[in-house]
Formats: C-alpha cells, structure tokens, sequence
C-alpha cells in the first residue's frame, strides 16, 4: 500500500478569503472536486469556477443562523472513511457519501473579536464548532486525508498542488495533522482564558490557572505578545511587576539550567545565557564566585537557585540591580530585603514540569522536536588522549558541558574550579566564541592556567585546540566526531592537554 494519496475532493470553508483565489484556482487546474458553503461558496463561484455546496450534499439546509452547516455524516463519513478499509468503503456506497481528500478551514477570530473589544454575545459566536470539528476529523484521518488549517500553509498546499500533481506523503500529512491539534488546542486555550477570567455575576472567584496570558507585548513594544501556559502551575509569584515576554524566555532558560544541577548552585542569565555560574557549599558563596564571572552583565539579570535564599545571601545579592531572582523558598529576612524594590520580580520555582517538546513558528509553518534532556555524567564520557583529566578536572568538564548544553550555539565555555570563568555564545564560527570566551576570562583577571573548556559541537579544525592550549586549558569536553579528530587528539597529546568527547551534541539555537 503506497502512502503517496493524490488530491481528487477537497471541503472548504474560510472564515478569511485572503489568498484563497490562488488556491481555488489551482484545484481547479488539478480537477480537484470542491465542496463549500456560505461566504466561501459564493467566493468560489464568483471566481467562475465549479463548486458544490454542502447544502446540495447533506440534503440540510444551513440552519440556525449559520451555526449548523457541515456537521452531517456525509461530510465528516467522507472525511474520516478509511480509504484501505473495505467495510468503510461499502458504507461509502451504501450511503452514498463521496470521499473528501482534502479539507481547507480557518476558525472563527474568537480571539480577534475579544481583543476589540466585542460583547459578550458576539464573542460567544465566535466560538467555532464546525470548523474545530472538520480541522479534528481531517487531522485524525491523515493516514488519507490532507487538513490546511491556516491561511499561512498555503504556500505548501499550492507546493504539491502546482509541482506534485495533488499528490502528498503520508510524512506532509502527518506534519501538517501535528499543526492542525496545534491550531485547535491553542483556539481552546483561548476561549477557556476568556470564560474563566470574565466576571460571573453569580461567582466572583477567579481561576488563577490562566491558560492564556496576554502580555505587555513582545521582544519589543511594537509587537503583540501572549504566553500560552499555565505560568502559575509552575511558579508563585511573591513581588514585583507583570511578567514580560522577555522575562519568561529568561525564566525558561533559568530553570532548565538549573535543574542541571544538583549541588548547591547560583546561576546569572543574560539573554538566555549564563553569564555568571558558580557551586559551592554555601548559597552566598555560590552567588559571589557566579557575580565575580562577570560583574558587568550581571547587571539588570536574572538569578536562580536551587536552594532556599537566606538572609545574608539576599542582601549580598540586595546590592546589584537584579530584574528576577528565583528559588525553591526564602527566608522571611530574606524577602523584607528583596521586597525593598518594588518592582523586583521574586519567583518560587514550585517545580520542573517542563514540557517535553519544543514547538515554534518558522516560515509558513512550525518547528517541533523533542526537548534536549540528556545531560552527561562521568560514565558517558570516553577519553581519548594519552593524558586522562584530573579528579577535579573532570569535575570542571562536567560542570561546563551543562552549561555549554544551555548557551547559544556555536558556544564555547571556559570553567574553573566549578566556575564560569568566560563563554563565547551566539558566534558564527567556534573560533570566534572561543576568542570571545578568553577575552572576557581575562578582562575579569581569570588565571586560565588549569581551567577547562567545554564546546557544543566538535571542532572542525585543530584550530580551537591550540588556541585554548595556548591559553592555558588543560582540559577539554567535546562530542566528537569530526573527520578531523585525529588532528584535534594529537595536539593535546603532544602539549600534555586531556580531552573527552561525549558522543552527544548540543546546538541551541
């Protein structure tokens, strides 16, 4: 059975035309069947071209105001018979219901309608059924059926249309099902925000497990922004000013570093980058060898720790601009001194329940993988130069691997004695970052002599090597692999530098 499925009837109904002309026409081209109602058929037909409406295929007229249109076995049977199944496809003659290949639907603007400030009547109405329905029904079907739920996935549908004769792979349908519970979980996430924030005459609690926060805006102010989430599950918040876009980039790449970490740890973050890492036995003392990595860009950051704050770290901490400081607890000492500044964010980390996935918007459609969760210990590790690290070298490698795996790619990190002593991250070239992470170790006066180096991805080229060896590291963590490695190992071994590689590569971009 091939999984290549060619486009032969396609439903569509839009609530937004833009773009819709190209499309239509090229079904058209293709003898692709269209099946439509309401707006979109009279859309359709105005463009002169051949449509069926759903009302001549259901028998049922468009009733109640619109709200019950497509919602008929003939319509969701087409979309959800299994081609491969031949009892389905007995009850497809039987009840003579045509197979619908492709479906075309865009929801209602609930969300739209909200933020114009609509009556509580109009956004009622824009909650769609039909439409999350026939979106649902295509996208379970996808093994057969192609689901366009957005307008911006155009663009791939005429891809196929116009270059593959209509036809599609199980492996487009598949993605493009994955963006459809996408689109109708976050429309649901949307109408729960709505109704569980309005005011009830008849109970004025408020469910505090907002779903959907509307923010400030964006990276900037010129752009919209919302998270999607339940922030509260996660976090309390004890003091301080709304939560931004930016701030919650910098939370989710505070706690993901952190939980790397299992002995008492402080971590500063700039720009979703450490700037600033120490552990030590004390919190106090974890948080002066992290402030002493970089003092400059500490200013105006983020602290995190994974253990409660007390008094005396809180007012050492007290003595810099610091936006955000997260914990597991505090002292009651300790919050009068970080509450003096109003506007200071103090979050309680409840707990690490991260998702499992990252999802995010690229070109005309979205990204998806699995979250990196692999963190290396001293097993996963293979030497490979004569000279094999130190006990606290490898301590070093372990405690820079974590926080390279966390840090922008091409990101090198240059610890020492389980400090950040220089990073260089978001650089295009791994030589770039190494010399960006030297220069600030020693711009803050770090003796490299006897630190460790940590890089996300293995060198190309022995150039990095001998340009950290010159500098005074002694040891290096890498994943390997490069065509080139035997290069790389034989410069450590002819200049007394150990090195291992992880086998595992953590580009974050």
């Amino acid at each position: 059975m091939s999984n290549i499925k060619k486009i032969r009837t396609a439903l569509i109904s839009v609530y937004n035309k833009d773009g819709l002309e190209e499309v239509v026409t090229a079904l058209n081209q293709n003898g692709v069947k269209i099946y439509s109602t309401g707006g979109t058929q009279k859309f359709i037909e105005n463009l002169g071209i051949s449509v069926t409406s759903i009302e001549e295929l259901t028998g049922y007229p468009s009733i109640f105001d619109g709200r019950v249109k497509t919602l008929h076995p003939k319509v969701f049977g087409g979309i959800l018979a299994m081609r491969e199944d031949e009892n389905h496809q007995e009850q497809l003659q039987k009840y003579e219901i045509p197979e619908i290949d492709l479906v075309i639907v865009d929801l209602y603007p609930f969300d739209e309608t909200v933020k114009a400030g609509g009556s509580y009547d109009e956004i009622i109405e824009k909650i769609d059924i039909g439409g999350v329905s026939l979106i649902r029904a295509a996208a379970k079907n996808h093994k057969d059926v192609v689901i366009i739920s957005m307008k911006r996935l155009y663009p791939s549908l005429l891809g196929f249309l116009n270059k593959k004769n209509g036809k599609t792979t199980l492996e487009i349908r598949t993605r493009l099902a994955a963006i459809a519970f996408f689109v109708t979980s976050t429309y649901d996430d949307m109408i729960y925000y709505y109704l569980a924030n309005k005011d009830n005459p008849e109970d004025s609690s408020k469910d505090e497990s907002n779903k959907i926060k509307h923010l400030r805006y964006g990276e900037n102010p010129h752009q919209k922004g919302a998270f999607m989430g339940d922030f509260n599950e996660m976090f309390e918040q004890l003091n301080g000013k709304e939560i931004s876009y930016n701030n919650i980039l910098d939370i989710d790449a505070a706690t993901t570093l952190i939980s790397d970490f299992e002995e008492t740890t402080c971590a500063i973050l700039k720009h979703n980058n450490a700037c600033g890492i120490a552990s030590r036995p004390t919190l106090t003392q974890a948080w002066k060898e992290a402030l002493a990595g970089d003092p400059t860009s500490a200013y105006g950051g983020i602290v995190i720790t994974n253990v409660s704050v007390d008094a005396v770290s809180a007012a050492e901490i007290d003595k810099i601009f610091i936006e955000i400081i997260i914990a597991p607890s505090y002292s009651q000492d300790a919050l009068e001194i970080l509450k003096k500044k109003k506007n200071r964010i103090i979050l309680i980390l409840k707990n690490n329940n991260f998702n499992d996935k990252n999802v995010r918007d690229a070109l005309n459609g979205f990204l998806y993988q699995e979250k990196d969760k692999t963190t290396e210990t001293i097993e996963d590790l293979k030497a490979v130069t004569v000279k094999l690290p130190t006990d606290s070298e490898y301590d070093d490698l372990l405690f820079a691997n974590k926080i390279v795996k966390h840090s922008k790619s091409n990101a090198i990190v240059l610890a020492k004695n389980r400090r950040l002593i220089g990073s260089g991250v978001g650089q295009t070239s791994r030589v770039d970052a190494l010399k960006q992470a030297i220069s600030k170790a020693r711009s803050f006066d770090f003796d490299l002599k006897g630190a460790v180096m940590a890089s996300d991805a293995f060198f190309p080229f022995s150039d990095c090597v001998q340009i950290a060896g010159e500098a005074g590291i002694t040891a290096i963590i890498q994943p390997g692999g490069s065509i080139r490695d035997n290069e790389t190992i034989e410069y450590c071994n002819n200049n007394n530098i150990s090195m291992v590689f992880t086998g595992t590569r953590h580009f974050k971009h």
